[in-house]
């Protein structure tokens, strides 16, 4: 089939070079306009815009599809159907409306629940223990459509967002090719989603970062997971920020402050438990083993986190 492949990061990788080795034929690829990078004032190309120029494939960003022209360029292409993969903008009806089998999308995560922008995540936050890929008929809704096809997996309780998305990269990358297979051949039978159960992702913010030892313990122990690797959860102590990127916990009843250093293995107390930082990174400093950390940060012990510096 003639696709438009619609994506921005690295989530959309695997589809695009799955594509692009498959009898389709890609026509074109949609992605988000390079952006300034961090440091200087290039102009960054997204990880799918720089695989299609590898690729050899033809790459477009514009800043919206909401204009005539662009629906009309975008019509233009005569697509069988487009493949949306973490694109970021916003697709009018004139859009998905715009090939002949219309705008499919993988979405990670067992659709009603975790639709919007951040389903990875939240899964893990919220401490759920199965998770998986849809392939979606798009419609004008926030992940509304119609299901293709489903895959649930275990989502394992010490597995962070970054395994998972690796995991859920490729299992929507086989449910895609299936899903394409299915529309071809006249045999797609898509499933209305289910009215109950329906949980919104919302984006995440630069708040929920701060990790809270008055939390309980298994509470503060998927948070680490959800946010990791990125944007990482951080605590405070001597005015300094230390992101956390893997932890373990114990739970048990305790008198310790909350936020205090316990021992020389760092275990933190807070509601209901302890829980102690596996990988962390100081301020200005590398990613370390909580072991190379102690080893180079002497007389922790019995300080009390995230309180203010005077």
């Amino acid at each position: 089939m003639k696709i438009i492949f619609m994506g921005t990061p690295d989530f959309a990788v695997p589809a695009l070079k799955a594509l692009h080795n498959s009898t389709h034929e890609i026509l074109c690829v949609y992605s988000a306009a390079p952006k300034p990078a961090r440091r200087g004032m290039n102009l960054m190309k997204s990880k799918i815009h720089q695989v299609a120029d590898e690729l050899g494939l033809n790459v477009l960003t514009p800043l919206s599809l909401k204009s005539t022209d662009a629906q009309i360029q975008f019509k233009n292409f005569s697509a069988d159907v487009a493949v949306v993969a973490a694109y970021g903008l916003l697709l009018p009806k004139e859009i998905l409306e715009g090939t002949k089998f219309g705008c499919i999308n993988i979405h990670p995560s067992l659709l009603p629940r975790w639709r919007g922008a951040a389903p990875i995540q939240r899964a893990v936050m919220s401490g759920d223990s199965e998770t998986g890929c849809c392939i979606m008929q798009m419609n004008e809704g926030l992940d509304t459509g119609d299901i293709i096809l489903q895959k649930n997996i275990p989502l394992p309780q010490n597995a962070t967002s970054g395994i998972m998305h690796d995991i859920l990269a490729g299992i929507g990358t086989e449910l895609l090719l299936e899903a394409l297979d299915k529309i071809e051949n006249g045999t797609v039978a898509p499933t209305k989603q289910s009215e109950a159960g329906v949980t919104y992702a919302k984006k995440l913010i630069a708040e929920e970062e701060k990790l809270d030892f008055t939390q309980n313990v298994i509470e503060l122990h998927n948070k680490i997971r959800g946010l990791s690797p990125y944007p990482a959860s951080y605590f405070m102590l001597d005015g300094m920020k230390y992101k956390v990127f893997e932890a373990e916990f114990r739970q048990t009843a305790h008198s310790e402050q909350l936020g205090k250093i316990t021992n020389e293995k760092f275990e933190i107390a807070c509601n209901s438990g302890f829980i102690t930082p596996l990988l962390i990174q100081k301020e200005g400093k590398k990613l370390t083993s909580i072991k190379d950390f102690i080893n180079g940060n002497k007389g922790l012990t019995g300080k009390i986190i995230n309180e203010s510096v005077i």
